[in-house]
């Protein structure tokens, strides 16, 4: 496994890999797939802007395996946190450990700045939050909809 900065010759497969993050969801909803995918590439738009907006030192990094595009990682420097924004993996990637060894090298990096790091985890997804947990994040604050959860080098 291999992480490069993103580019944009790679912009194609980020917003398949956004749509196949939301395919599922979308699909349960009964419209047909033109009107999905405007949707998707819609809501990919959205998300984009607003993660510019947000993290104005956002870092985008294409996560490769076997020189195949795999996934992404997500991150912002501020100023007392290394902030982990997103990871999404294509499917056929996930379970394999690769999410837990980009998680470490974030980690890595934070201990090195001698920063923590902080997310955000949506509710609906529990293994997500089992898999923060066991790399050692806890839980600092609660929404409706996410748990924040930070993690600190011991």
């Amino acid at each position: 496994m291999e992480v490069r900065p993103a580019t944009s010759e790679d912009e194609s497969f980020l917003y398949e890999l956004y749509a196949n993050t939301r395919l599922e969801e979308v699909t349960n909803w009964g419209w047909d797939e033109r009107t999905i995918d405007g949707f998707l590439r819609m809501q990919w738009m959205a998300q984009r802007q607003s993660y510019q907006l947000q993290y104005p030192n956002l870092r985008q990094q294409l996560v490769l395996v076997q020189a195949q595009q795999a996934g992404r990682v997500l991150t912002c420097a501020a100023e007392r946190a290394l902030i982990l924004v997103d990871i999404s993996l294509l499917p056929e990637y996930r379970g394999q450990g690769i999410g837990t060894k980009l998680i470490q090298a974030v980690q890595q990096e934070a201990a090195e700045r001698r920063q923590s790091v902080q997310l955000s985890v949506l509710h609906d997804n529990p293994a997500a939050k089992r898999l923060y947990e066991r790399l050692g994040f806890k839980v600092t604050g609660d929404s409706d909809t996410r748990c924040q959860m930070e993690w600190h080098k011991e």
